[in-house]
Parts: structure tokens; C-alpha cells; sequence
């Protein structure tokens, strides 16, 4: 289950704390570390702040979009403290955590976190079916980018013992990767234009908002391939229609 999730960082300014973040996901038997964009890396701070978990630094993938990160995952979580203006399902580290040791047996799994002063912005949020909130002080909810992935690696590791005992769904088709979704929407948005549903001023919110919709179904890819056939079709009797 834990060999199937894995940790992306995003923009991290400071090299020390990707070893640091290292070191915490080392100490929960986790391994996967995706790196995007990082300011400085490799580094001489962050091989120290991993204080011996170098292996992790030295498999670590550097990819240069979120979306190169996440593309063969089918389940996408995104870490997040601030409060967001479209409303998003999200889970404490624990209630993510048991839902994963489920899901990560046979899926792959992305959890990503932000960069250290403003975290993920909201077209990156776009791309997780639910968000991830680490209770803390309401007069000072700052958490450190290591201590958070510490957390949530923490709750994982407990969590993966009990995954021995929980029945796995079983599904007819695998659920659809991260890659396989935005093309899809990118097919959708395609086809709410054509038929004139789309306006240009509220296209972002109103897609938004399909995704979320879509997020919650988590689609397989069979299911996926009668939806892309729907709008295929559909745009076609159009095209016939008025030609």
C-alpha cells in the first residue's frame, strides 16, 4: 500500500526542506518523491537534512509540471490550510489515511503539497478529488512543510496495518489516471463549446465545478470511454445537422 503513494512537492523554495522531507517520509516507509519544479536541487542542505535518507533524494523525480507528477495516478490529494471559494471535499491526515489503505492496494496514489509561503493555488487544486487539512491552532496554523508531510506519512504508516483486514473493492475497469481525466475535459470543454453552453466569462468556474462533479464519481476507464463516446456523438449530429 505505501510503495503505491507517493509524496509531490511543489515549487520548494528551500532545498533543506526537501531533505527534511526526506528524512520524515524515510522514518514511515515511504519511498516516492516527486519534485516539481524545485528551486535548488540537488543540494548540499538537502543531503544534510535528510540525515541518511539520501537513497530517497538520490530516486527522487524532478518533473516539470504538476501534471507530468501525477499522470499515471488515478487518486489525487491535495494538502491545503486555507479555506478555498469553491467548496472541495476534504479529509483530516487520519480519515485520508484509512481511506487509503484501502485504495492504495492496487492504485496509485499522489498527495501533493505546496510551496512553503502560499501552498497550491486553486487551477492546482483543479486536479484533486479532495483536499487534505491538518487540524491545528486556529490562532496559528503555520505548519512547517516537512512537520505536515511528517503527519500525514505518520498516519499512513499506522493506517497501512489495518489494510490486511479491509475487503478491496473490487472494480470491473481501473480507475481512470490523472492524464486520462484532462483529456477528457479537455474533450469536454470541446464539445460544451460547440454546442454553444460555454460562455467565455464564466468557462473557468463553470468547468470547475464539472470537475468537481466528475472527481466525486471517480470515473474507471471503461466508464470513461462511454462518456468521451457521448460527446463524440452528440457534437457529430450536430455538425450533421447544420451542415
Amino acid at each position: 500500500m505505501l510503495s503505491n503513494i507517493r509524496i509531490v512537492l511543489v515549487e520548494t523554495s528551500h532545498p533543506g526542506n526537501i531533505g527534511a522531507v526526506a528524512r520524515a517520509m524515510k522514518n514511515m516507509c515511504l519511498t516516492e518523491l516527486y519534485l516539481v519544479k524545485p528551486k535548488i536541487f540537488p543540494s548540499a542542505d538537502a543531503t544534510s537534512r535528510a540525515s541518511g535518507a539520501d537513497d530517497l533524494l538520490a530516486a527522487a523525480v524532478v518533473c516539470d509540471s504538476i501534471q507530468e507528477a501525477i499522470a499515471d495516478c488515478e487518486i489525487i490529494i491535495g494538502a491545503s490550510a486555507r479555506s478555498r471559494t469553491i467548496t472541495v471535499p476534504d479529509e483530516s491526515p487520519r480519515v485520508c489515511a484509512e481511506r487509503l489503505a484501502v485504495a492504495a492496494q492496487d492504485k496509485k496514489v499522489a498527495i501533493l503539497f505546496g510551496r512553503e509561503n502560499s501552498g497550491l493555488k486553486n487551477h492546482e487544486l483543479d486536479l484533486c478529488q479532495t483536499l487534505l487539512a491538518i487540524p491545528s491552532n486556529a490562532d496559528y496554523s503555520s505548519l512547517n512543510l516537512a512537520a505536515a508531510v511528517q503527519v500525514v506519512s505518520y498516519e499512513l504508516l499506522v493506517a497501512s496495518g489495518q489494510a490486511t483486514t479491509t475487503k478491496v473493492e473490487k472494480r470491473e475497469a481501473p480507475l481512470a489516471t490523472s492524464a486520462q481525466m484532462e483529456s477528457f475535459y479537455e474533450h469536454l470543454y470541446q464539445a460544451l463549446d460547440e454546442i454553444g453552453f460555454i460562455n467565455p466569462e464564466k468557462s473557468t468556474s463553470i468547468m470547475r465545478r464539472l470537475r468537481r462533479v466528475y472527481h466525486r464519481a471517480a470515473l474507471d476507464t471503461k466508464e470513461l470511454d462511454i462518456l468521451r463516446g457521448i460527446l463524440k456523438k452528440s457534437t457529430a449530429v450536430l455538425h450533421k445537422k447544420y451542415d
